[in-house]
Formats: structure tokens, sequence, C-alpha cells
């Protein structure tokens, strides 16, 4: 009888060991891997000065991106022109490591003139793209670091009636190459009546303007409806009304981060007076899906242009030294050509396709 349920057991795990192959356990792996290796990732923020973009930065990582920080007076702020400046701090949280650069812009939109405030920035996005296509391109591909704008909150004034024709400019010459996340500074100055008229004219006014903002992506039917929930209101809030601050309060025995004001005190991260959560859960729930957007839509329209650049420029080459040299056999670089026209083709497919599901997907 015993060796009979001896016999039963072997038989019994031998039929589960042969229906379980093992590969379930491959996202752990990743997830392991993933962990130790850390997470990069890159943010942008741009707006005048004023709007409280390091505050809101500090509020959103809690960290102390600017310990050196000269604030310029008024009359040096008259002749400064737009630099970048790139700030990168570790931050650990429960075993997982961040390695976050904030790039911030001080001095745009400072100028009278702020017709030329734009180019510094086009000029760093695309530097950051160069960068990266050198470095793939390098025989050691191990250890690169991915420098690429990966996130860019653009700050709108809460004092006016809209967009400025500076934000319409910039958010048109950036949206093609970068993720925007448009923002409303300081909230706390206006009413939810206006906060809500002025999402309505902000948002109408980015369609009326052909402006692609960042898109959420939709959710799949098989998500469970807390998360659905969570990422319709999320699209519902954009622009994000925010306001930050690092100051802790004691409001009813209890410590909260906000602003004190005679008539009271705005917390923070209280969903009731102000989008600041959402901003953050936007940001950390969406930030891989961020990255795959720059490198899937954004990055490859940089890298299949520069492409196209060089066979251009290889081809007026040959057609040169056809020219010079008549009757020379030029097959083998005709065929590089052909080839390299013939990627840069597939490329452009490929990339008409991502750029057509995520509009797809706003």
């Amino acid at each position: 009888m015993r060796d009979l349920r001896l016999l039963c057991k072997s038989v019994f795990s031998n039929v589960e060991s042969s229906s379980y192959v093992g590969f379930a356990n491959l996202p752990n792996q990743v997830h392991r891997k993933s962990v130790k290796k850390g997470f990069e990732f890159t943010l942008m923020v741009v707006g005048e000065s004023g709007l409280g973009k390091s505050t809101l930065v500090n509020s959103l990582f809690l960290s102390d991106l600017y310990p050196e920080r000269v604030i310029p007076n008024a009359i040096e702020k008259q002749n400064m022109t737009v630099k970048l400046d790139a700030s990168t701090v570790e931050i650990e949280e429960r075993g997982v490591k961040l390695r976050l650069t904030v790039v911030d812009t001080p001095g745009f939109g400072d100028a009278i003139d702020n017709s030329d405030s734009f180019s510094a920035i086009l000029e760093y996005i695309d530097e950051q793209y160069e960068r990266f296509l050198r470095d793939e391109s390098g025989l050691n591909r191990r250890n690169i670091v991915d420098n690429r704008i990966h996130c860019c909150f653009y700050f709108i004034s809460p004092f006016g009636h809209g967009l400025k024709p500076l934000d319409i400019e910039f958010m048109k010459k950036l949206h093609c190459k970068v993720n925007i996340v448009p923002v409303i500074a300081k909230a706390d100055v206006l009413t939810k009546k206006e906060i809500q008229r002025l999402k309505c004219r902000i948002m109408q006014e980015i369609e009326d303007n052909g402006i692609k903002i960042y898109p959420l992506p939709d959710c799949d039917s098989d998500e469970d409806e807390d998360y659905k929930e969570q990422v319709r209101q999320l699209k519902e809030a954009v622009p994000f009304a925010v306001c930050g601050s690092t100051t802790l309060l004691e409001v009813k025995g209890r410590k909260v981060r906000g602003r004190l004001y005679p008539w009271g005190v705005v917390e923070v991260e209280n969903p009731e007076h102000c989008d600041f959560i959402k901003l953050r859960t936007m940001l950390i729930t969406h930030m891989q899906d961020l990255q795959e957007v720059t490198q899937e839509v954004h990055y490859e329209n940089y890298r299949s242009e520069r492409l196209a650049k060089s066979v251009r420029k290889n081809t007026n080459s040959v057609i040169k030294e056809d020219a010079a040299v008549p009757g020379e056999s030029l097959t083998e670089k005709d065929r590089i050509l052909r080839e390299k026209e013939e990627e840069i083709r597939r490329m452009q497919e490929k990339l008409a396709q991502m750029q057509a599901k995520f509009q797809a997907q706003k």
C-alpha cells in the first residue's frame, strides 16, 4: 500500500512538472535586474521666472536640487540670456535607485524680446539626441548614459487669460521633439471656477494651434477598474493646476506640506486644493511610457532625419566624384546608398505607424 502511494505521488509530480516550464518567472528576473541597475530619468522645466518651478520640483521628489541657487535681481534679469542648468541627484526609495536629472531654463521669457528665447532649449535637446546617437553607434555600448529629455513640464502663468504667444510658439517648436506636459503654476491664487475656466481655455487653444502634448496611454481592457478610473481622472486634470511647498505646517494635529495664508492653509498634497498629487501620480506611473515614447517616437524621428541628411550628403559627393572622373565604376557606392535609403524608408514608415498609434490614443 505504501509503495502504491509513492508510485501515485511520483506520477502526479511528473505530470505537474511536465506541464510547467518556468518562464512565468521571467518578470521576476527583469525586476531584479532593473532594480540592481537602477533607473534614469531626465525632466526639463520651462517657464517664466517666479512661477515656482524649483519649489515644485523639490516638492515632487522631496529633495533639494538647487542648494546653491543664486536669484538675480531685476537689473541682472534684463541682460540675462536663456541658459540651461542641469542638476542630477541619486534618489533611493525601498531599495530602488533613481538617477534623476532636472534641467532648468533660467532666463526663459524674462527678456523684452523673447523671439529667440527657445533656440538654446532646442539646441540642448538636439545635443542630447546627437550624443546618444554617437554613443549608440560607438564600439563600447555597455554603459551609455541616457541624458535625453524624457519629459518637459511647461509652466503657464495663472495671471493671464490663457496661453501667451510665447507659450504657443514654444510648444509648437518642441512638441515633435519632447513630451510636453502643461502645468498651471501657483494655482492657489485662483478659485476652483477660475481654474476650471482657465483649463478649458488652454486646452482649446492647444487644440486650435495643433499642439501635441503628451497623450496619456489608454487602458487595456483587462486592467482593473481602479486603475482605469485613475487614468480617467488624470486625463481630465490636464493641464495640471499645481502649487508647491517644502514647508511643514501643523494642521489639526497633523503635519502637512503647504502654504500658510491669513485665511488658512493650502495643503500641497490635498486633491481638493490642487492637482499636485495627480501630477506626481502621472509622472511616476507613466515614467516608463514617457521613456518609451521618447525612444520610439522623438528619438527615432531625430535619428531618421540625421540618416537622411547623411545619405543626401553622400549622394551629392558621389555625384561630384562621378562628374570629376567620368567612366569610373561606382556600383559599390551606389549599392551602399541604396541600402541606406531603403533603411531610412523603413524607419520612416515605422515612425509614421507609431505616431499614428499615439495620435489615436489621444
